[in-house]
C-alpha cells in the first residue's frame, strides 16, 4: 500500500465502509482460537451486536462493571451504567469473544470501525478478560487480532481509551506498543482519560 497521507478522505471513508460490511471481518484471519502458554484452549467468535444474543450483552457490561467501574467510581465522571449499558448495546458495536474449553465466555473486545480526525481507524471501546483468565495472554493475543483486522482492510491504526488512574491498563498497553494519540486531551483539559493508538501501517 502506498503513503496513506495521499489517499482522499473519501478514499479512507470506503475503506471503513468495506470492513463495517463484512460480516466477520476477522474471517480471514488466523484468530479463531488461542492456546495460552499452559495449553488451555479458548475459542475466539466475532459478531455485529445484531447477531450477538442478549445475554452476551448484559454479560460484557456487567464483565467491563466488574473490571473498570471501581476506577470510574474514583473519578469525577462517575460509573455511569446506564451510558455504559447504551454503549454495548449500539447499532455498529462489534465484539470479539474469548470462550473457554467449557464454552463459558471469558474476555471480550467490543469494537468499530470509523473515522478519526481524516483517520481511517478501528476504535477499541473495551477490552476486557474475566479474572480467572487474566494473565494468560488472552487479552494481548485479542489486541493482536485487532491489529491485523485493521491491517487486513487497509486502516491507520487502532486507537483505544484509558483511565489516568488505570495504571495496570497503561502499562499493558504500553508493552504493546501503544501510545499517547494526537488526539489525546491536553494537559491543559485536565480530562480524567487518554487516548492511545497504535499505527497498523506497513
Amino acid at each position: 500500500m502506498g503513503n496513506q497521507d495521499e489517499l482522499s478522505t473519501g478514499a479512507k471513508q470506503r475503506f471503513v465502509e468495506a470492513a463495517a460490511r463484512a460480516k466477520n471481518p476477522l474471517d480471514s484471519l488466523p484468530y479463531d482460537k488461542y492456546t495460552a502458554p499452559s495449553g488451555e484452549e479458548f475459542k475466539l467468535i466475532c459478531r455485529t451486536k445484531s447477531d450477538a444474543d442478549a445475554k452476551t450483552i448484559k454479560w460484557a457490561f456487567k464483565l467491563a462493571e466488574t473490571n473498570v467501574g471501581p476506577y470510574y467510581k474514583q473519578l469525577k465522571m462517575g460509573w455511569q451504567p446506564k451510558i455504559k449499558a447504551a454503549e454495548h448495546n449500539k447499532n455498529w458495536a462489534r465484539y470479539l469473544v474469548a470462550q473457554n474449553d467449557k464454552k463459558e465466555n471469558v474476555a471480550y473486545c467490543m469494537f468499530r470501525f470509523d473515522m478519526e480526525n481524516y483517520d481511517c481507524i478501528l476504535y477499541c471501546y473495551e477490552m476486557h478478560v474475566a479474572a480467572n483468565s487474566q494473565r494468560k495472554g488472552l487479552g494481548r493475543f485479542m489486541m493482536q487480532a485487532l491489529e491485523d483486522c485493521a491491517r487486513h482492510w487497509k486502516l491507520e491504526k487502532v486507537m483505544i481509551t484509558v483511565l489516568n488512574n488505570n495504571e495496570n491498563s497503561i502499562e499493558f498497553y504500553k508493552k504493546l506498543g501503544y501510545s499517547k494519540d494526537e488526539t489525546s486531551p491536553d494537559v491543559t483539559e485536565e480530562a480524567e482519560y487518554q487516548i492511545f493508538s497504535k499505527s497498523t501501517l506497513c
